[in-house]
């Protein structure tokens, strides 16, 4: 990817970015201090890299202490230099996915209900240069860890680790984490462009059997319409559940709705 294509995208990421605007009557941060030390007792726990991102104000309120031990950087050169810092030491590749998952996901939770907000983590696996001058593979979660006086998010905290598959073939990952139904969504495929990537690898039959589905049709009835046997459908229905973690059709449709699939 050229470099002119790489600073569009942070153009469009950093345009979804911006519209989360907040009041500043909704929003308290007395609440965000009370939570520094349970942060902070979380990361000496997990020896995971703990930080939270302030949606209203674009820009990270907390590292923990242990924040820059994983890749052998000194923290105090993290807090002087911003994220910019550590942004220019992942994969370029790794990167352009990242700023591709986060478009889409903002899109996605910008339509989810504040109880769909809080129940989702995304989960990203992508290499990192180390203070060696050598690239590491992370694993790093986002949540929502407070939301304002509307049920805007507003806090965003993630957890960064060093990943167990070192020797792993795979490029970048990416998924949804549902907390209620245990169930996790594909997000991102490094071989498709961004429009691709929200179709979270449905086929053309699948969506199309979908929306048969979301227009009230019965199974018996799409096999009729399009020809093909009632088993062949039902396995198309199970195919788009599993794509989409949903637990049934409906849930199903919804989904798909909200990323603009229907």
């Amino acid at each position: 990817m050229k470099i002119s294509d790489i600073e569009q995208l942070a153009f469009a990421f950093s345009a979804e970015l911006s519209k989360y605007t907040y009041r500043a009557e909704d929003l308290d941060y007395s609440i965000f201090e009370k939570q520094i030390p349970i942060l902070q007792s979380l990361a000496t726990i997990s020896n995971s890299g703990v930080s939270v991102f302030d949606l209203n104000k674009k820009e990270h309120l907390f590292y923990s202490p242990n924040f820059g031990v994983l890749l052998g950087y000194d923290l105090k050169e993290i807090l002087e230099r911003g994220q910019e810092f550590l942004d220019q030491k992942i994969f370029t590749d790794d990167y352009v996915s990242l700023m591709k998952n986060g478009i889409l996901l903002f899109k996605l939770f910008n339509q989810f209900s504040d109880d769909e907000k809080a129940n989702y983590k995304l989960i990203n696996e992508y290499r990192v240069l180390n203070s060696d001058n050598k690239y590491v593979r992370v694993i790093e979660q986002h949540q929502s860890l407070q939301m304002d006086a509307r049920g805007n998010m507003w806090l965003i905290m993630s957890t960064i680790d060093i990943s167990p598959n070192q020797e792993s073939n795979d490029v970048f990952k990416s998924q949804l984490l549902n907390f209620r139904t245990g169930k996790t969504i594909p997000i991102l495929d490094d071989s498709k462009n961004l429009s691709e990537d929200i179709s979270l690898g449905l086929t053309k039959r699948e969506v199309q059997i979908l929306q048969l589905v979301k227009d009230g049709f019965l199974s018996k009835e799409i096999s009729d319409k399009l020809a093909i046997s009632v088993h062949t459908v039902n396995t198309h229905r199970q195919r788009f559940l599993e794509k989409l973690g949903a637990n049934n059709s409906m849930e199903a449709v919804v989904f798909a709705s909200k990323l603009g699939l229907l």
